[in-house]
């Protein structure tokens, strides 16, 4: 019997963060960073900088839904981003910086309907997260992959990353990789 393979392509800030948190998480096959959402074909990284071709930084998770669902997908979205912050996460502002789902199918957008709806009941403030059908898809430059992990070290990753990273393996650990 072959292997199922669903993509989710989720916008919650920078790249790096989500990238790394999904790559901890049992049945995520692969997560490629990339760009999506806008009107510019083909941008790249100082395209997207400028604010001014629509695109989010977004993340694609290829995952095995026989071991976790569309929707867990999406409560680890929720939980490791502020939903409520409209096109900023911390330092980072702008547009491509937003909160988005970007859905595959009619199932994925109902299942996001849903799980949106959750989060703001258990929200003080508006949860601003966009939803829309997955536009094309631009994969980031070969250097934006992996990021984390390959610059562990690097200020943003040591005080940003590193720390998202940390508090999803202590509160989220019924979802991490053995």
């Amino acid at each position: 019997m072959a292997q199922t393979i669903e993509l989710a392509t989720l916008g919650g800030g920078c790249f790096w963060c989500t990238e790394a948190v999904f790559q901890l998480v049992r049945g995520v096959l692969h997560v490629e960073s990339g760009y999506t959402g806008g009107h510019t074909p083909n941008p790249n990284y100082e395209d997207i900088c400028t604010g001014q071709t629509g695109h989010a930084e977004v993340v694609n998770v290829q995952f095995d839904p026989a071991v976790i669902s569309y929707e867990q997908i999406l409560h680890i979205f929720f939980n490791t981003h502020d939903a409520t912050t409209l096109n900023r996460q911390g330092h980072d502002v702008g547009t491509q910086y937003r909160s988005v789902i970007f859905t595959h199918s009619n199932e994925q957008a109902a299942t996001a309907g849903v799980v949106i709806a959750e989060a703001q009941q258990q929200s003080a403030a508006p949860i601003v997260t966009q939803l829309a059908p997955a536009p094309t898809y631009y994969p980031a430059e070969s250097y934006h992959q992996n990021y984390y992990n390959n610059h562990p070290f690097q200020g943003y990753c040591a005080g940003v990353v590193g720390p998202k990273v940390a508090k999803f393996r202590k509160t989220m650990q019924a979802y991490l990789k053995a």
